[in-house]
């Protein structure tokens, strides 16, 4: 359970993981960091449970690499998901000319909450006599769920082209150096197999 909040080793040690992983990935910079885009901006989007579907879609709309548009979703975690919710949705309601019910960072997992609650209910009325209920689904989709989707646009973009222009640059970097290295071992074991043959 706390491995859910805090990896094994950390989330430094984590990040170094996944930035190590991405610069391997086969394909040209460009490839690659039209991947890690999708991927930053997915976290901006309210599509919990979907991001990685979201990320792939996007990706290959945009013909990147989706295994780097799913690697730079864990961009998004326990720590990065408070304050993203907090600025998407200040800023959808900002754009919206709305203002949620009571604070946001104090009410959104209230109305995280009462959304689901209502869904389980509304499932099980399915099978019972029970009364639907949209209440609370309504809430949250006027006060978090619209409000973040439109909110999230804009910092979502910054982010990721952030990431792009840091991911072009970083492995276009790495793949020449790694490009560099092989051709001299290649060089070396060529100079070698000239004297054992002289």
């Amino acid at each position: 359970m706390v491995e859910a909040f805090w990896p094994r080793g950390g989330w430094g040690r984590a990040f170094q993981y996944v930035q190590h992983r991405v610069r391997r990935l086969p394909g040209t910079p460009e490839q690659i960091a039209r991947g890690v885009f999708a991927g930053a901006f997915t976290i901006f989007t309210p599509f919990f449970g979907l991001h990685f579907f979201v990320a792939a879609l996007l990706a290959k709309v945009m013909r990147g690499s989706i295994l780097a548009a799913l690697l730079a979703t864990f961009l998004g975690n326990p720590l990065t998901y408070v304050p993203i919710a907090i600025i998407s949705l200040q800023t959808g309601h900002f754009f919206l000319g709305t203002s949620p019910r009571g604070e946001v960072d104090e009410s959104i997992f209230a109305k995280f909450g009462g959304a689901a609650g209502d869904l389980w209910h509304n499932m099980i009325a399915v099978f019972t006599p029970a009364q639907a209920h949209w209440g609370d689904l309504r809430i949250f989709y006027n006060d978090v769920f619209f409000p973040w989707m439109v909110g999230g646009i804009a910092p979502g973009l910054i982010c990721a082209l952030t990431c792009y222009y840091i991911s072009v640059t970083v492995i276009r970097a790495y793949q020449k150096r790694r490009a560099a290295k092989l051709r001299q071992k290649m060089e070396k074991l060529s100079r070698q197999a000239e004297v054992e043959r002289g």
